[in-house]
């Protein structure tokens, strides 16, 4: 089976392709990624020589290209992981999130529409709680909850979940989609709340915290999150939709006072010290109150359960990071390009 993996250099992408390359020796899996500040091939070190892996640097976005991929490398499946994430960025640049999320997505399915060949093959989709909208105090989102995306990244990945279920009604591609919570762990690139926090207390500088800290996130574990990409790609029904979360949520403000915790004491500093770099800085624009996944379609239906409570998931990602500082730096000074060039441009 050839399985083309997008966005398998990034943070969720780079665990998804280890795991089925590790895994699956007997599949061949092809990692399309084009490398924008998140992707990183450092991610994958481990695993370049397999023979059952292959790079290809490219951009969803040009159609000219994809359709030339699908024609050439004949796919089974396809896992979407590649897509602009980071809701900031996507106030600043909405345009930018569309042109990838939303034009990105239908490239490919027109390209796997077109080209496929395998009657068992599918499209499987991986998306984001955010395009739900935000919850109030109770209550968990289900697969059947409304959507109700309130920012331009989750409403273009709500768009994008919309094209692929229209795909599968109106052209009968089988497709898997996936919505999932927050997830954290190692190789996250530091513009994210953990890893910036970590990158800051280790270098003695603020922690900002959007309004008063008090939205409310349900983290999950990126392995556990690879292990449930896993178990839908292999166990999932065709047409179905599967909430994936932690159970597990903790207002920003409670997770950053846990986090200085760990961190004074595996950085051997008085306790307290790393809490005194919070600061409080102006609420984010259209910032979700509350978010929360029922997982209980699929820990039910096919079996997924997640593997880590949050102190014990986040104890083993502060110590990652700790340990790979040259990682990090490469990651935020752009050295790990040089890599993609000594490893791919200059042979």
């Amino acid at each position: 089976m050839k399985i083309l993996i997008t966005g398998g250099a990034g943070f969720i992408g780079s665990h998804v392709v280890r795991r089925f390359v590790n895994t699956y020796p007997e599949y061949q899996i092809v990692n399309l990624d084009k490398l924008t500040y998140a992707g990183n091939l450092e991610n994958l070190t481990d695993i370049e020589a397999k023979e059952n892996y292959t790079f290809v640097k490219g951009d969803i976005v040009d159609q000219s290209f994809i359709e030339d991929l699908f024609e050439k490398e004949k796919f089974d499946c396809v896992v979407h992981l590649a897509a602009e994430s980071h809701v900031d960025r996507s106030i600043s640049n909405p345009l930018e999130f569309v042109m990838t999320n939303v034009v990105g997505t239908v490239n490919l399915l027109n390209a796997f529409k077109t080209h496929r060949t395998n009657p068992d093959g599918f499209f499987y989709h991986v998306s984001t709680d955010e395009v739900y909208g935000e919850l109030g105090d109770s209550g968990k989102f289900k697969e059947t909850t409304p959507y109700d995306p309130n920012s331009p990244y989750s409403a273009s990945k709500a768009s994008s979940d919309h094209f692929v279920r229209a795909y599968h009604v109106t052209y009968g591609l089988p497709v898997k989609l996936s919505n999932c919570s927050n997830n954290y762990g190692s190789h996250h690139f530091p513009e994210k709340l953990i890893p910036l926090f970590i990158n800051n207390i280790q270098n003695n500088k603020p922690l900002p915290v959007y309004g008063k800290g008090e939205n409310v996130r349900d983290w999950l574990f990126v392995e556990d999150h690879a292990s449930a990409i896993d178990t839908i790609f292999h166990k999932g029904t065709n047409g179905e939709t599967y909430n994936i979360g932690g159970n597990n949520e903790w207002t920003n403000i409670a997770l950053v006072k846990l986090l200085c915790k760990l961190m004074d004491s595996k950085l051997g500093r008085p306790k307290g010290t790393a809490e005194e770099l919070i600061s409080y800085v102006k609420d984010r624009a259209g910032h979700d109150f509350r978010y929360a996944i029922d997982s209980t379609k699929l820990m039910t239906n096919i079996g997924w359960r997640p593997s880590l409570q949050f102190e014990e998931g986040l104890s083993k990602t502060i110590d990652w990071y700790l340990k790979n500082e040259e990682w990090l730096n490469h990651v935020t000074s752009g050295a790990y390009m040089d890599y993609y060039k000594e490893q791919y441009e200059e042979r």
